[in-house]
């Protein structure tokens, strides 16, 4: 029972953390890696020069944004990492450490003196982590992290190296380092003084690597496809804090061992469990590339139809029902257990009725949009009245350019093309709406599955607004005349850098989601620019400033 207390509340955590929560980790910015900020006006004929206080209320705004997205994207970053490092804690190569290190600490030393070791060998785990991370962050470069969440290649790279730590946990193999290596740390641990403590955690890094491995791995990945340039830092902060924090504590109160669970077979599971999630969260990455490159082979109810598999799966694990190699038999299955595979079968079977639209707002981040579901019951019951009540809002007369390529979420009437959009708006004097969005934009996808669905807000947008959504991460090349040369030489060959540009340029910005309300007959703000916001009320009042400014 001891033993389930403890694995109860790190897995549900980690569960519920990567999959149910949607922390701000995978916030998206733009892709700007070789980009010049300057004004698109041979492009642009319908921009205008705004007025200096407009101008500079604006640029304050998106700045603003830009700096709190950054600061909530490094806590996410931290919890995660933290989160890891209880998990790993669990591990079978780490768990079994506990009484050995801290045992050694605590024989023939007096409690403060076995506590300070303990301390410093705590801070040489952190250190050790943390330069790990900025590594990443000095080998990459901060241009091409920022790039890295959009770049196709990158993310069909992480999901097959986060496939690989799935199949590692699931106990195919174990991802092992050199035991030259090992065996070179672990002989210099024996030199005494702070050179041997950090030798000893050295050797900790080194020896537990098959455990631990994968789960660094998958938090990189994360830290560095967030854009924050200090990411891949901060969740090796977190890891090894909480990789640290039981060894400091044990040796302060050597008493609490004998109240930790015995090692056995429990570690392993806990491992599995770790396995499924790795491979539930590798298909994000796939389902990015799908979306950047309009493969539209991974549609949402395929993405679906592989969850519901995995966590089915897992609650079948758990149940005692499935066994791997390196599993123990399981003679009966505790309360904790049943309780905790009670919570996956559960999750599995919320997700059902996304395969034929339901919106799961819950994990609605991490879904595909919801146009490429085939078959949707759901959008159709948005429509106030008929499916023609709202032919009135934003129809054009033609086709809209790149309709070919993006669909609008929720049937909305949109354009996909800035002077196309900012053309019709003047024809029909509406204000614009204009949503820089990304395919790898979870917050976008959240937006589009919480918000936009509320029935005031989708009104606003259908009836009152001429939606403009522009993909700064798509990597759709243009055509000859629509390329851009930038003073500089910069060659903007793509929709995505095209649009990224304009955001940047225009409103120093480039994050996503990113939305912009602006007058069509001066192209000036009508209110500041604001990033995601999950309260209907607050974007309802966003949409009506803007309503009452036009006017």
């Amino acid at each position: 029972m001891k033993t389930f207390n403890i694995s109860v509340k790190v897995l549900l955590s980690s569960i519920f953390i990567m999959l149910i929560s949607n922390l701000p980790v995978n916030a998206q910015e733009a892709d700007t890696t070789g980009i010049e900020f300057t004004e698109i006006t041979a492009a642009s004929p319908d921009i205008v020069s705004k007025t200096t206080a407009v101008h500079a209320a604006a640029t304050t705004k998106s700045g603003a944004i830009k700096t709190t997205a950054k600061q909530t994207s490094l806590w996410g970053i931290f919890i995660t990492g933290f989160v890891g490092g209880l998990a790993a804690i669990l591990m079978p190569c780490i768990f079994p450490m506990l009484p050995l290190t801290v045992s050694f600490f605590t024989k023939g030393s007096e409690k403060g003196k076995a506590f300070g070791r303990a301390a410093l060998y705590g801070i040489f785990i952190i250190l050790i982590y943390v330069v790990l991370g900025l590594l990443v962050t000095v080998l990459f470069g901060a241009d091409a992290l920022n790039s890295l969440s959009t770049n196709g290649i990158f993310n069909f790279f992480f999901f097959l190296m986060l496939v690989a730590f799935a199949i590692s946990f699931l106990g195919a193999f174990e991802l092992t380092l050199p035991s030259s290596w090992v065996n070179k740390m672990d002989a210099n641990s024996d030199k005494g003084g702070i050179a041997g403590l950090f030798f000893m955690a050295g050797t900790l890094a080194l020896v537990s690597f098959s455990c631990t491995g994968p789960i660094i791995g998958t938090l990189l990945v994360q830290a560095a496809t967030s854009g924050a340039l200090l990411g891949p830092a901060t969740g090796m902060f977190g890891f090894s804090l909480a990789l640290a924090i039981p060894f400091v504590l044990f040796a302060l109160f050597p008493s609490a061992l004998s109240a930790l669970p015995k090692s056995g077979g429990w570690l392993n599971s806990v491992k599995v469990v770790l396995g499924f999630l790795e491979l539930a969260f590798a298909l994000k990455f796939l389902s990015n590339v799908d979306l950047a490159y309009h493969w539209e082979w991974f549609d949402r109810e395929v993405f679906l139809a592989l969850w519901i598999i995995i966590f089915a799966l897992m609650g079948i694990y758990l149940l005692g029902k499935l066994r791997f190699a390196h599993d123990s038999p399981v003679a009966f299955i505790s309360v904790p257990r049943l309780l905790m595979a009670v919570v996956v079968l559960s999750f599995s079977v919320y997700m059902i009725p996304g395969l034929w639209g339901a919106p799961l707002k819950s994990v609605s981040a991490f879904l595909p949009p919801m146009d490429t579901q085939d078959f949707d019951l759901y959008t159709p019951t948005l429509i106030p009245g008929n499916a023609g009540a709202n032919q009135n809002a934003t129809a054009s007369s033609g086709p809209h350019k790149y309709a070919d390529l993006f669909h609008a979420p929720l049937k909305l009437d949109a354009f996909f093309d800035y002077d196309e959009g900012m053309a019709y708006a003047k024809e029909v004097n509406k204000p614009v709406l204009i949503d820089f969005t990304g395919h790898a934009c979870v917050n976008c996808r959240k937006m589009e599955a919480n918000v936009w669905p509320d029935k005031e807000v989708y009104q606003l947008i259908s009836q009152k607004y001429v939606l403009i959504q522009l993909y700064v991460d798509d990597k759709t090349e243009l055509a000859g005349g629509d390329v851009i040369t930038t003073t500089a030489g910069k060659v903007l060959n793509t929709i995505g850098k095209k649009w990224s540009d304009l955001q940047a340029s225009k409103f120093n910005a480039n994050s996503q989601p990113f939305y912009v309300l602006l007058n069509p007959n001066t192209a000036e703000l009508l209110a500041a620019p604001q990033g995601a916001d999950y309260e209907a009320t607050n974007y309802i009042s966003f949409l009506n400033t803007g309503l009452k400014a036009m006017q």
